[in-house]
């Protein structure tokens, strides 16, 4: 099952703390493994009453209880720095949450960001810090979300502009499936 790891940073952007990991639910078509809403592989998957899946929708719940000005999500290049299928499938999934943030009244913008290595540096530091490699995967994507919001906040600091590829209203029609 594929899973979204929540961070969060402290009121002044200095440090990125871990939040929780969410199932993820893919949009058009069966839910993958057992969501939060008990649906099994093969049914469609759970959406509210907006059209917005559970997963989107927890993260504008976040984004509104933590007032984000920002909501980083994660880019999946392959090493070469090329584009594939899973980084089309984050861009479509930056674009969704545009929409959900905008229809929740939320100002939040949304920012892809390279995530490449980040679940190999999570696993070291996990390692490192004595857990076990079995009992990584409850926390793995929590501590990966972590790595890239700090990544970017200290880009943020050392460039004085917002880390990351805006994702705005053209992204939201056109999903970038280019190369």
């Amino acid at each position: 099952m594929a899973r979204i790891g929540l961070a969060a940073s402290d009121p002044d952007g200095l440090v990125a703390t871990p939040v929780e990991t969410v199932p993820r639910v893919l949009a058009g078509g069966p839910a993958q493994g057992k969501q939060a809403h008990g649906k099994q592989q093969g049914k469609q998957a759970p959406r509210s009453a907006e059209g917005t899946t559970a997963d989107v929708s927890r993260i504008v719940e976040e984004a509104a209880e933590r007032f984000a000005a920002v909501v980083y999500v994660g880019l999946p290049r392959h090493l070469s720095g090329k584009e594939g299928a899973a980084t089309a499938d984050a861009r479509r999934f930056a674009a969704r949450l545009t929409v959900a943030l905008a229809a929740a009244g939320e100002p939040a913008e949304v920012r892809l960001v390279d995530e490449r290595m980040t679940t190999v540096t999570a696993h070291q530091a996990l390692h490192a810090a004595g857990r076990k490699s079995k009992k990584h995967r409850s926390v793995i994507d929590q501590a990966a979300a972590v790595i890239i919001l700090q990544s970017a906040l200290d880009a943020e600091r050392a460039k004085g502009e917002r880390a990351g590829e805006l994702v705005g209203v053209q992204t939201v029609h056109d999903t970038h499936d280019r190369p």
